[in-house]
């Protein structure tokens, strides 16, 4: 029994990684059952077993989104102790989680996404707003630390800290990736990290 729900959830993530790879190509229109089906190597009777439908595959794809957002924060951790590497190290694995999945742009500004259910909107709200308090968990303890200058809400840093990498990844997925999302990131993390400092 225990195996047999470990890989309805692999299968699950399978499939919600394979409705990124559609919409990254074909952008929210290019997800269709058939096609989903077909780029798991299932009829489409075989997808229903695991989701009644698109809602549940678009809701699936958010909460592997979280999951992703959040294994950068717990890796972050695990591999400095010291909040500036940490959020250095953060919004480079951010921007590669927008690299390697260019759905992430589409869903998150697709009305698609929101249109008549106010549930998924708080669902995408819920995960930002979880991600951005574990990111001001992190400026709180450089401030506890006296690496980070204590005179700013920690949660205001952390919208901030997101806002390095918005308007590049919108910038970057308008140019047809020919914005270096990277570079920016990079340059603004440095002038960010200057006025972080004590």
């Amino acid at each position: 029994m225990a195996t047999e729900k470990l890989d309805t959830a692999t299968r699950r993530e399978q499939i919600a990684e394979a409705a990124l790879a559609l919409i990254s190509e074909k952008g929210m229109q290019g997800l269709a059952i058939a096609s989903l089906a077909r780029r798991v190597g299932l009829v489409n009777s075989a997808l229903y077993r695991h989701f009644n439908g698109k809602d549940e595959v678009l809701d699936a794809m958010l909460d592997l989104i979280g999951d992703r957002l959040m294994a950068n924060v717990k890796a972050v951790r695990r591999e400095s102790a010291r909040p500036l590497d940490q959020l250095r190290q953060l919004l480079m694995r951010h921007i590669r989680l927008i690299r390697e999945n260019q759905a992430l742009p589409r869903i998150v500004f697709s009305e698609e996404i929101y249109s008549g259910k106010p549930e998924r909107r708080t669902k995408l709200f819920n995960i930002i707003s979880r991600y951005l308090t574990n990111v001001s968990d992190i400026f709180s303890e450089g401030q506890k630390n006296g690496t980070i200058r204590p005179d700013t809400d920690p949660l205001v840093l952390a919208v901030m800290f997101l806002g390095l990498i918005q308007p590049a990844a919108i910038l970057w997925h308008l140019s047809n990736n020919k914005f270096d999302v990277t570079k920016q990131a990079e340059k603004a993390w440095g002038i960010f990290a200057d006025g972080l400092s004590r």
